[in-house]
């Protein structure tokens, strides 16, 4: 499930953010697991845009326990053209595979499409992130293509994969999200 970021996720989110796998393509924090002041920073740049409104910041929780394990943000808001980006998703290494992932999506895509009216949904990526892609394509969202030297990292230039779902899709996403779930034994809680 997911709930607004608030810094008393902080802690668990440390906890559950501590491998570089889970950071090597968050461009703007790379290896933001490395101390708990970097991780620090990370959390209060994503507390301070969704207090300013230029972002929603959510925390992903595990139902089980109510442990945060991992953060999503909605991003590039555009209310005008009923659109926005999600992204900055990151989940502990030890939740990958289990539908959490999944669950999310179904999750931030309902709101956003259902509660909030969108028209279209973005996602972005490293292009070299083959991982994220393939989530990505099955959920399904449509590959819009390839945006070079796309942003600056520290390593060089990113090219960014750039996908999409929108309205008149959003059902079929939402049916394929739900299938997945219930081959990870979870139940669909966006209802729609």
């Amino acid at each position: 499930m997911v709930e607004p970021l608030a810094s008393t996720h902080e802690d668990g989110l440390f906890a559950a953010g501590q491998d570089l796998d889970v950071w090597r393509y968050l461009t703007a924090f790379p290896n933001a697991c490395e101390n708990r002041a970097r991780f620090h920073r990370w959390m209060q740049e994503a507390l301070t845009a969704t207090e300013e409104g230029t972002e929603g910041g959510w925390a992903i929780i595990e139902r089980r326990s109510g442990a945060p394990i991992g953060s999503t943000r909605y991003l590039a808001l555009r209310p005008e053209h009923h659109g926005l980006e999600i992204g900055w998703t990151w989940i502990g290494k030890s939740w990958w595979r289990t539908g959490a992932n999944v669950e999310t999506k179904l999750l931030l895509f309902a709101h956003a499409f259902d509660t909030l009216d969108c028209e279209r949904v973005e996602l972005k990526t490293d292009a070299r992130n083959a991982r994220s892609r393939a989530a990505m394509e099955a959920l399904p969202a449509q590959f819009e293509g390839i945006h070079r030297r796309h942003m600056k990292i520290p390593d060089g230039w990113r090219d960014t994969a750039w996908y999409s779902v929108i309205a008149p899709e959003w059902p079929a996403v939402r049916t394929a999200l739900r299938r997945r779930l219930a081959d990870h034994g979870v139940i669909a809680y966006a209802q729609g």
